[in-house]
């Protein structure tokens, strides 16, 4: 009997007879890889299983009285239990997925369907599932169609889900209604992944970034667009009207007009009618964004908001994503899904998250000026955070070029400032500015001073203090001294925000509403994290740690 892996025309035919079968795509046919199952008989040759990088499997038997005729008989086949065994090596990334679910309690961690209800057909168990969807997100396959495709003809899928091949419906309901149980993985393998010294440095860097949403920008209402839509709505209809009137005094008084003149009116009156529709819907949107506590609509999900982003002039519809990155291995230690377009208010929520997910008493962040806010900032003091970033210049005397309050030095010894001209402005009273307290400091000085006109251009200089000014202080002295600090914070968050976008694809994310979203992204985060640890320390200790 010919070999078929060495049989140049077996292989052709073989080819030939392949096309027949329903294989994905249009691509030509790859290389195939055989593999030798063992005779079926003592004359009925042997049986081989065919499989191609694309994941669609075929048999192929043949006897001798064939195989001296170049002939073969092939036939698509779901492989054997036996085959689908020795066709995934003992140490992979699908040994990591299977083992690391094996090892959760399912039950516990709030995942329904591990009991099956006393009524009725059992639901999938969530083992299965939960794999189903680890593999997924590991290899950029997120939609439930293509999932469900997937588990009917991908090898590696088969012997993950045990050959189950749940319904698109029933995978999408899954990730759906699993929503926090899906989170507790995530924070699960970050628990892992502390346990396996990958997180021993108390240190992450804090960022954000804005991911798409399924809402286009012309499904986002502020007040601003519904006032421009507006405004183009009035000047288009009153191009309409000048058109009409440019067409009724091309017919002459008592004449019939034309039939080019009645289908131009007759395509104008259409217009108009639309966009008296428009106007109608428009002001019904505006009705409901003046009740909405933000001031912003939209259609598609709900949950989503128009969010300015680092190029001039451009935005998106989208969400927040907050990232908590370890500076030494670049894993994701802690991340949350915001719908709010600014920092400002995110940098004690995403510090504490990420000290309780380390367990370490104190923790050192790093963060760009977005995220500079002086209540943030003393919330993370008082956590045992010391906290590292820039302060912004946003004072209106250096940008008109006068002295800033950078300029003014303070002695904390005597409680006063001094000026650029060495005089010292003295603590003169409280005042209450947007629920801050502030000591205010000035000087009687100043009217005399050489310096005045680079300094203010009112009767004396003004130099506001918050009462918890030193925990401000204590972060940019911390820069001073760390000046590298915000290349290591770039280099650390920059890399997952990249590798997650490139992952999931032009889109972004699929669900749509807050909740739904965050599940997604915990998915994604876990898929992330799991191709660091193999990356970083391999397949065997991470498998050695599940099973510790």
């Amino acid at each position: 009997m010919r070999d078929p892996t060495n049989d140049r025309t077996l292989r052709a035919q073989l080819n030939r007879r392949a096309r027949g079968f329903d294989f994905p795509g249009d691509r030509p046919l790859p290389a195939f890889v055989f593999e030798k199952l063992g005779p079926l008989g003592p004359t009925a040759g042997f049986y081989w299983l065919v499989s191609r990088p694309d994941a669609a499997l075929f048999a192929v038997s043949f006897d001798q009285e064939r195989a001296r005729r170049h002939s073969c008989r092939v036939r698509p086949v779901v492989a054997p239990r036996f085959a689908l065994r020795r066709a995934v090596p003992a140490q992979c990334i699908l040994q990591g997925c299977a083992w690391l679910v094996d090892a959760l309690e399912l039950r516990d961690l709030g995942f329904g369907g591990v009991d099956p209800a006393a009524t009725g057909r059992p639901a999938y168990h969530p083992s299965p599932m939960l794999k189903l969807y680890i593999y997924g997100y590991l290899n950029r396959v997120q939609s439930s169609r293509r999932l469900e495709r997937e588990a009917g003809r991908n090898l590696e899928v088969m012997w993950l889900t045990g050959r189950l091949a749940p319904d698109h419906k029933t995978i999408a309901d899954f990730r759906k209604d699993n929503g926090s149980a899906i989170k507790k993985v995530c924070a699960r393998f970050v628990e892992l992944c502390r346990k396996m010294g990958l997180l021993a440095k108390a240190s992450v860097a804090i960022d954000g970034s804005k991911f798409k949403a399924v809402n286009s920008r012309d499904n986002n209402f502020t007040q601003g667009k519904i006032q421009r839509r507006q405004k183009q709505i009035e000047e288009s209809v009153a191009r309409y009207m000048s058109q009409l009137d440019t067409a009724d005094r091309q017919t002459v008084a008592g004449e019939e007009p034309s039939e080019t003149v009645l289908l131009t009116k007759t395509r104008l009156k259409e217009k108009l009618a639309k966009l008296e529709e428009e106007v109608k819907r428009l002001a019904a949107i505006e009705k409901a964004l003046l009740a909405s506590p933000d001031k912003q609509i939209s259609l598609t999900d709900p949950d989503c908001r128009s969010m300015a982003t680092s190029g001039r002039g451009s935005g998106m519809v989208a969400y927040n994503v907050q990232s908590a990155v370890d500076t030494t291995n670049h894993l994701i230690v802690a991340h949350e899904v915001t719908n709010v377009g600014t920092d400002r208010s995110q940098l004690a929520t995403m510090a504490q998250a990420a000290k309780a997910a380390l367990r370490s008493d104190n923790l050192d962040v790093v963060a760009d000026r977005g995220y500079f806010k002086g209540e943030e900032i003393l919330a993370c003091e008082q956590a045992g955070v010391a906290v590292t970033l820039p302060k912004p210049q946003t004072s209106g005397a250096k940008s008109a070029g006068r002295f800033g309050k950078p300029d003014f030095v303070y002695l904390a010894k005597d409680d006063v400032y001094r000026c650029p001209a060495g005089e010292k402005l003295a603590h003169h009273f409280t005042a209450d500015d947007d629920g801050q307290k502030m000591r205010i400091y000035l000087t009687k000085a100043c009217r005399t001073c050489p310096l005045k006109g680079q300094c203010t251009t009112a009767n004396e200089r003004r130099i506001k203090r918050w009462e918890h000014e030193h925990v401000v202080e204590a972060a940019q002295t911390r820069l001073d001294q760390n000046p590298q600090a915000m290349r290591v914070r770039r280099e650390t968050v920059e890399h997952p925000f990249g590798t997650l976008k490139m992952r999931m694809g032009a889109t972004h994310f699929l669900m749509k509403t807050l909740p739904k979203v965050a599940t997604e992204m915990a998915l994604h985060v876990l898929a992330y994290n799991l191709t660091r640890v193999m990356n970083i320390v391999g397949i065997k200790p991470l498998l050695a740690a599940i099973r510790a």
